[in-house]
C-alpha cells in the first residue's frame, strides 16, 4: 500500500484554510491530497501530475467532487494551470512531493527500479517518446558521463558512460535488470547498503524526465500562483531536489545583493523579499522511517509568500 511521506507534517505546513485555494502539484496516488481535502470544505484543490496512471487515479477517486480540479502535465506548467482557474495570485498552499513515486518505483513494467527486471522505460510522462532505451540507444559519451556525474553525483561516471556504450555496440540494452548489470560491473566501489546501480539509475531518470528543470519552473511559478501568506512545502529525496529548494528559498528570503549602508539600500533589500522560511528543515521521524523505508532521505522545507511584487 503506498504510503505518503511526511504526510501530518506537510498537511500541518499548509495550515489549511477551509475556503483556501490549495495545488497539489504531486498527485501519485493522492494520499496528501485526500489529507488536504479532509480540512476544505469550500475551499478548492487543484493536483497535477505527469503521470497517466496517476491522473487516471485521481478521476476515479475525486470524480464528483467539485472542490477538485484534475490536471494532467507537470508541475513545471502550474502557472498555466491556474491561470486557467482564474486562480493566479490566489492560492493559498503548494504542496510538491518531489522524484519518483512508489508505484512507479513498484511497477516492473515502468522500467524505474533496478531491483525489478522491466522493459527499460522511466518515462513520468508516458506518452512522451524518449524513453531510458532510445536514451541509452543514442546518447554520447561525453554527454552520458556529464548525466551521471551532475545527476547520479556518481564518481566512476566516465567508466560507467563507456561500458554503456561498448555493451550497446554488441546488442540493445532493453530491459532494467540489463543495464543494471552493466552498470555494476563497471562500478568498482558503491556505498555500504547502496544497490551499484542506484546512482546510474537516478541520473537517467533525471535526464529523460528534466526533473531538475521542472523544479526549477515549479519553483519560479509558485511566486506568481501563491499569494501573500500562502505556504509552499516541498519534500526532497536527494540532494540534487534539496539543493535546489533551499537555494531558491534562502535566495528569496534574503533579497537583492546589496551593500548595506548604502542610502534606501535596507529597503530596497526588504522590498525584494519575496518568502519567508518557515521553521527548520523537517525531517521524518524514526517510527515513520521503520513504517516506510522511503521516507529515509526525505526532507522538508516550508516557506511563506510576502507580500509585494515578485
Amino acid at each position: 500500500m503506498h504510503q505518503p511521506v511526511l504526510l501530518k507534517e506537510a498537511v500541518e505546513a499548509l495550515s489549511i484554510a477551509p475556503d483556501g485555494f490549495y495545488i497539489d502539484g504531486t498527485y501519485g496516488r493522492g494520499g496528501h491530497s485526500a489529507a488536504i481535502l479532509k480540512h476544505i470544505t469550500t475551499g478548492r484543490l487543484l493536483v497535477i501530475d505527469k503521470d497517466p496512471s496517476a491522473i487516471a487515479e485521481a478521476h476515479k477517486r475525486f470524480d464528483g467532487d467539485d472542490r477538485v480540479i484534475i490536471c494532467h502535465g507537470s508541475f513545471a506548467d502550474m502557472l498555466e494551470f491556474a491561470k486557467e482557474a482564474n486562480w493566479v495570485g490566489r492560492v493559498d498552499g503548494v504542496l510538491l512531493d518531489l522524484g519518483v513515486s512508489s508505484p512507479q518505483l513498484d511497477e516492473a513494467e515502468r522500467g524505474f527500479s533496478f531491483l525489478r527486471d522491466g522493459p527499460l522505460d522511466m518515462r513520468m510522462n508516458t506518452s512522451q517518446e524518449i524513453d531510458a532505451t532510445k536514451y541509452v540507444a543514442t546518447v554520447s559519451e561525453e554527454e552520458l558521463t556529464r548525466v551521471l556525474k551532475e545527476y547520479g553525483e556518481e564518481r566512476f561516471a566516465k567508466r560507467i558512460a563507456r561500458a554503456i556504450l561498448k555493451a550497446r555496440e554488441e546488442a540493445p540494452i532493453t530491459t532494467t535488470k540489463k543495464l543494471a548489470g552493466i552498470i555494476a560491473d563497471a562500478n568498482p566501489a558503491w556505498e555500504k547498503h547502496k544497490h551499484p546501480a542506484t546512482r546510474g539509475f537516478q541520473a537517467i531518470r533525471i535526464a529523460i524526465n528534466d526533473e531538475l528543470g521542472d523544479i526549477q519552473a515549479v519553483l519560479k511559478a509558485s511566486l506568481d500562483v501563491l499569494k501573500p501568506g500562502g505556504r509552499l512545502a516541498v519534500i526532497s529525496f536527494h540532494s540534487l531536489e534539496d539543493r535546489l529548494v533551499k537555494r531558491f528559498l534562502q535566495r528569496q528570503s534574503r533579497g537583492r545583493d546589496l551593500p548595506r549602508g548604502l542610502p534606501l539600500a535596507e529597503a530596497l533589500i526588504d522590498k525584494d523579499k519575496t518568502f519567508k522560511l518557515v521553521g527548520k528543515a523537517i525531517k521524518p521521524s524514526e517510527d515513520e522511517i521503520k513504517e516506510n523505508t522511503r521516507a529515509r532521505s526525505s526532507m522538508l522545507r516550508v516557506a511563506e509568500r510576502l507580500g509585494g511584487e515578485s
